[in-house]
C-alpha cells in the first residue's frame, strides 16, 4: 500500500463510501463534471418554423461553448404573468424574450449589456431608433433588441376588386368608407378591440394618425382626454357597427388571421403570418393575399410595430454566457438565416442586416421594411417607460374602445381610461 496503514486505508475507505452514499441518496452525481446550462424563455413564435431555427442555433452554440442551452416557448400572452412571477421570485430563466417597455418596468432587475449592445451596433451599422429607445434606460442598455414586427395592411385582393376597389386603403378614413361596402359584400374588415397584443399596435397607430396621445411628451402628464381621442372614438365606433362584426370583441392574436383565411374577412391589420400560413399549408387564397403600408390620418402615418428583445436578469448566474449567446445569434449567418426561417416575419433592428434579399424577392413583402420609416416606440411622443408597458400589460386603450362600442358616451370612457393612465404613471396599475 505504498507505506499506507492498515488504519488509514480504513479511514479513507469510509470517508469515501459515506460520500457515495450520500450522492446516491440525493440521486445525483456530484456537481464538479456537470455543464453549464442556460435557460432562455420566449414566446411560441406565429411562423413555429423560426422557433425551430432558435432551438438549432441554440444546439450549434451549446457545442461550441461547451453548454446546454435550453429555450423555452410559450404563449406570448402569458409571459407577461410569467415575466413577473420570476421577477418577484427573482428565481427562473437566465434570460427572456422581453417586449415593449419591459427593460423599463424591470430596470433594476435587468443586467447591463451596455459594452454587448455598443458592440453589436458598431458592427451593423446602428440600431433603428425606435427599436433602440425601448431597451436603453437611463441607467444603462436593460436589453438588446432582437426584432421588430411589420404591422402592414393585410388585404384578400379578391374582395377589394369584386366591390370595385382597385387599391387597398390609403387612409383610416378610406378604411372606414371602404370597409362598409365590404362588409354589405359578405366581406367585413377585421381590428381586435380585445386583450390581445395586436389590439396595441393598432390602437397606438390609429390614435397617432389622428393626432391624439395618451401621454404628454413629458411622460408624467396623462392625454387621453381630448377631442382628437373623441375622434379616435367615433371612428372605431363607426367602423365597428359598419364595416365589423362582433366577433372583433373576442379576438386572440390569431383570431384575425383565422378570419382572414377563412375567405370571409377583407382586411386585417395585421404582420405577414396568415399569408405565410396560406403558403406553408398549400392554400389557394395565399394568391389573393397581399400587404399594403399601415393607413395614414389627418396627422399623417404612424406606426407602432412590436419590438421584442432579449433581456438578462441580473439575479442569473450565467450572464457572461448569455451574452455570449445573444452575439451568436447575431452572427450575420445565423440572424440571416432566422430570418429566412421567418419567412420575412422578423425585422432587423440593426440597419446592416435589413438587406436580405428577402424583402425584395416577393412583391408582396418589398414595401414592409418602409414601416420602420414611421415608427415609433408606444407611449410616444413620451419616451418609453414602466407606465407605458403597464398600460398595455393592463389592455386600458383596448377597453377604452369596447366601453364606447358597446354604448358607453366617448367622455366618460376617456375619462376613465384617463384616470387608469394616471395610475400606471404612479404605479399604481397592477402588471400582468
Amino acid at each position: 500500500m505504498n507505506g499506507t496503514t492498515r488504519r488509514q486505508f480504513l479511514k479513507v475507505s469510509a470517508t469515501t463510501s459515506t460520500g457515495l452514499a450520500t450522492w446516491l441518496a440525493l440521486d445525483r452525481a456530484p456537481a464538479f463534471a456537470q455543464k453549464r446550462e442556460l435557460t432562455f424563455l420566449s414566446w411560441n413564435h406565429f411562423v413555429p418554423a423560426s422557433d425551430d431555427e432558435l432551438r438549432r442555433q441554440a444546439e450549434v452554440f451549446s457545442k461550441q461553448a461547451n453548454c446546454t442551452v435550453r429555450v423555452d416557448t410559450m404563449a406570448h400572452l402569458q409571459m407577461p404573468a410569467k415575466v413577473a412571477a420570476e421577477a418577484q421570485s427573482q428565481s427562473g430563466h437566465d434570460m427572456y424574450r422581453s417586449a415593449g417597455a419591459d427593460p423599463f418596468l424591470y430596470e433594476h432587475l435587468h443586467a447591463n449589456l451596455d459594452d454587448l449592445v455598443d458592440k453589436l451596433g458598431k458592427q451593423f451599422g446602428g440600431w433603428y431608433p425606435f427599436a433602440a429607445e425601448m431597451n436603453q434606460t437611463k441607467s444603462g442598455w436593460k436589453g438588446v433588441p432582437w426584432f421588430w414586427v411589420s404591422f402592414p395592411g393585410t388585404y384578400n385582393q379578391a374582395h377589394f376588386k369584386k366591390a370595385g376597389f382597385e387599391n387597398p386603403p390609403k387612409t383610416w378614413a378610406e378604411l372606414l368608407s371602404m370597409g362598409k361596402a365590404l362588409k354589405k359584400q359578405g366581406n367585413p374588415v377585421g381590428i381586435p378591440i380585445s386583450h390581445c397584443s395586436d389590439a396595441h399596435s393598432t390602437y397606438w397607430s390609429v390614435a397617432w394618425s389622428f393626432g391624439a396621445k395618451v401621454l404628454e411628451a413629458d411622460g408624467k402628464t396623462p392625454a387621453i382626454n381630448s377631442d382628437k381621442t373623441a375622434h379616435v372614438l367615433d371612428w372605431y365606433k363607426e367602423l365597428y357597427a359598419e364595416a365589423m362584426e362582433p366577433e372583433v370583441l373576442s379576438w386572440d392574436d390569431a383570431g384575425n388571421n383565422r378570419f382572414l383565411l377563412s375567405g370571409k374577412g377583407s382586411w386585417i391589420h395585421n404582420p405577414v403570418s396568415p399569408y405565410n400560413a396560406a403558403l406553408k399549408e398549400k392554400m389557394p387564397i395565399a394568391d389573393d393575399i397581399n400587404h399594403h403600408n399601415s393607413p395614414a390620418g389627418p396627422a399623417g402615418a404612424h406606426s407602432a410595430p412590436p419590438i421584442l428583445g432579449m433581456a438578462v436578469w441580473k439575479f442569473s448566474k450565467n450572464v457572461e454566457l448569455a451574452k455570449e449567446f445573444i452575439q451568436f445569434l447575431f452572427k450575420k449567418e445565423n440572424y440571416d438565416a432566422w430570418i429566412v426561417a421567418s419567412n420575412a416575419f422578423n425585422h432587423p433592428p440593426l440597419r446592416h442586416l435589413a438587406d436580405h434579399p428577402i424583402w425584395a424577392r416577393n412583391p408582396k413583402f418589398a414595401m414592409l421594411p418602409k414601416e420602420a420609416e414611421f415608427g415609433h416606440p408606444r407611449g410616444w411622443p413620451a419616451k418609453p417607460s414602466d407606465a407605458v408597458q403597464r398600460i398595455d400589460d393592463n389592455y386600458v386603450m383596448a377597453d377604452m374602445v369596447a366601453k364606447v362600442v358597446n354604448g358607453m358616451p366617448p367622455k366618460r370612457a376617456m375619462e376613465w381610461a384617463q384616470d387608469q393612465v394616471a395610475r400606471a404613471i404612479k404605479g399604481q396599475l397592477k402588471v400582468g
